[in-house]
């Protein structure tokens, strides 16, 4: 949730109209995290000498905060070059005060902006901090805990300016001060062409282009241009003043990111920032500091994987249809190194590398506790029982969010298992960090690698997905229950008695993707049945078994997208409560494929069909009792069959396509639904 980017050239002229044209389209990247409105700063003025920071906000989409920009072109100075500059942007999801451009980030210490300031997460001690400042003097426009940040800043500047002090210097003083959790971009007058950056909790990327071919800088009345050396004179302006014989310098461009999706396409060399870093931009070079000890760190730079290709929509209207469609995909990437072949081809055993050095402890454990939020929560239920059967532990299963508020009782000898797609999710994080207080080992499943649940735990398993744009997931949670089907079957290598299991479930793995694949078919179908169920006001969904999963997972997408209400419910919980509202008018969608909960689902389905229930039945491709049990009446969705611990990543598929054809039938925002975030990183 909310967004930042920031894009500093040095010694690259670059014009105010591209660089705005950047920043939009590097918040346009982040608009998968959820927000309501937008904003950006940049430099402004007749000519380089006389420059003051505009601030630019507006709520809605990106596309409204750039028809805002257009509005007042006419104060804007776009055809300005800049050899050095820095600009920021900010896409915010509204958590204190509602959507509005006052609101709105960056936001600034006073009316000539001395201090700008973007930030995501939440400042816990703002109302102390603001009551200080208002004492002081210092009046407040917004409702939002953000603007105290600038505010502040500008407050120890005076105080420090008699002994000037540097801009990294001043926001550790101010980041010292700040409890809770964000990641901060700081921009000043006072330090033309600097910025600083600040992370606690919310995650923060740096990337880095390399140094650009030398080039010659043109002067000229509006500012900056630049030509490369040989190009021919007739190319300059009229009355540019040259500078034939001047100095080689540094030529560089950084970008800061919320998320690595923005920055992609300029640059594939990034540093992920850690808990209580510093990075300050100045003079065409960076560094990285300790906020404890103001000490200059390294950090590694990396080189993302991830294409620009990735994160476009490809021949597909919308991101969450791609990423259903990629699934088949996304698991053979889960699986790729890890399901080893024997010589004739067949898997013969499981190796995760991330976990070669724990799994012994692991098998040494009282329990093994599954911790995540929506989504990954029901990856987790979806793999319970799998990971009971297979590793004879104790298998709970914990919502991150609930962890704290109930003070859960880990132990040393427990290893508790944190799932998350972006793996900065908020809640998970703190529940993370209880655990490791109490010495529990830590283990984590995500999809984002640098993040900071994979750089805090013990051990764990990329499911390497890919990116995930569609704010509700989809090819994130298929693939995490195939990572954690691997863990269970490494955990279990050295049972004999469990051998036989082991094949048949690591054989099933290999079938799995051309299974999603003839279950992706089923789309032609789903489209006719959200054309039947697009009107409704409700919709159970009844599960059991590795299926109760599948039921809560099917009624999230459908609520997370479509905005219909629906209830995933354990069929063995049918007559205490739910069975009450059974009509003929409710649809009612039971998964009842063929394992050991089948004989079990299909008396619900008799019970329901007596009571007249409107039924809709996801069943085995080769199972045809079952829809003579529902009758006449009963719609049948035909599904692949797997082994049973795997039958949900392929009864997810219709429940996905039905939700994304729900959604664009009932006419709403497929990619980005009404009030959510991809990555919930405050609570």
């Amino acid at each position: 949730m909310c967004g930042i980017f920031a894009y500093v050239n040095y010694g690259v002229p670059t014009q105010q109209k591209a660089i705005v044209d950047k920043l939009l389209n590097g918040l346009r990247r982040l608009e998968y995290r959820g927000y309501d409105s937008a904003g950006i700063a940049v430099d402004n003025g007749p000519t380089v000498d006389q420059l003051s920071p505009v601030v630019l906000k507006e709520t809605g989409k990106i596309d409204e905060l750039q028809k805002h920009i257009e509005g007042r072109a006419a104060e804007l100075h776009g055809d300005l070059y800049f050899e050095n500059h820095c600009g920021i942007g900010h896409t915010r999801w509204a958590t204190h005060g509602p959507p509005a451009p006052k609101n709105s980030h960056p936001h600034t210490s006073d009316v000539a902006n001395e201090f700008l300031v973007v930030h995501n997460g939440i400042i816990t001690n703002h109302g102390a901090l603001k009551a200080m400042l208002e004492k002081k003097g210092y009046a407040f426009e917004s409702d939002t805990d953000t603007e105290v940040i600038p505010k502040l800043t500008k407050f120890l500047f005076d105080k420090f300016a008699p002994r000037r002090i540097t801009f990294r210097q001043l926001v550790m003083e101010v980041v010292r001060q700040l409890h809770g959790a964000f990641a901060l971009i700081f921009k000043s007058t006072h330090y033309p062409g600097e910025l600083v950056a600040a992370k606690r909790g919310s995650p923060l990327l740096l990337g880095i282009v390399e140094e650009k071919k030398t080039s010659v800088s043109v002067v000229t009345s509006e500012g900056y241009r630049t030509s490369n050396a040989g190009d021919n004179d007739a190319d300059e302006a009229p009355d540019a003043k040259r500078r034939k014989n001047a100095p080689r310098k540094q030529h560089l461009e950084f970008y800061f990111a919320s998320d690595a999706s923005a920055m992609v396409e300029h640059t594939k060399r990034v540093l992920h920032l850690e808990d209580d870093d510093v990075a300050h931009l100045h003079d065409g070079g960076y560094g990285i500091y300790r906020m404890e000890r103001s000490a200059e760190v390294e950090r590694t730079v990396e080189t993302l994987k991830m294409e620009l290709e990735n994160i476009m929509k490809g021949e597909f209207e919308h991101f969450m249809k791609k990423e259903i469609h990629e699934q088949p995909e996304s698991v053979v990437q889960t699986m790729m190194g890890r399901v080893v072949k024997d010589m004739e081809g067949a898997a013969s055993r499981v190796f995760l590398g991330g976990m070669i050095n724990f799994v012994s402890t692991i098998r040494r454990s009282r329990r093994i506790v599954l911790c995540g939020c929506g989504t990954s929560y029901n990856s987790a239920i979806a793999v319970r029982q799998l990971m009971e059967e297979l590793t004879e532990l104790p298998v709970t299963l914990e919502l991150a969010s609930d962890v704290l508020d109930r003070r859960c009782p880990f132990f040393r000898d427990d290893t508790c298992v944190f799932i998350s797609q972006s793996g900065e999710t908020a809640d998970t994080l703190k529940a993370m960090q209880y655990a490791k207080d109490r010495g529990a080992l830590c283990v984590g499943i995500v999809n984002t690698v640098g993040s900071a649940i994979s750089r805090s735990t013990d051990c764990g398993v990329h499911i390497n997905a890919g990116a995930e744009i569609g704010v509700a997931s989809t090819k994130a949670y298929t693939c995490q229950i195939v990572a954690m089907v691997l863990l269970s079957l490494s955990l279990s290598e050295d049972s004999m008695s469990l051998h036989s299991r082991r094949k048949r479930i690591m054989s099933s793995l290999l079938e799995l993707p051309n299974a999603i694949r003839k279950a992706l078919l089923l789309d032609a179908q789903m489209r006719e049945l959200a054309k039947e169920l697009k009107d409704e006001n409700s919709l159970l969904l009844l599960g059991r078994g590795y299926n109760y999963a599948t039921a809560l997972e099917g009624a999230l997408k459908v609520k997370e997208v479509a905005l219909l209400h629906s209830e995933g419910i354990l069929a063995g919980e049918m007559k205490h409560g739910p069975l009450a509202l059974v009509d003929e008018v409710l649809p009612l969608i039971i998964v009842a494929t063929m394992d050991d909960s089948y004989k079990k689902q299909e008396s619900a389905v008799q019970q329901l069909r007596a009571r007249g229930g409107r039924l809709i039945l996801i069943v085995s491709e080769e199972d045809d009792e079952i829809a003579k049990t529902a009758g006449d009446k009963a719609t049948i969705v035909r599904v692949p069959t797997v082994e049973d611990c795997l039958q949900s990543v392929v009864n997810i598929v219709p429940l996905q396509l039905l939700s994304y054809h729900l959604t664009v039938l009932r006419g709403h925002n497929v990619d980005q639904p009404r009030n959510l975030a991809k990555s919930v990183t405050v609570e």
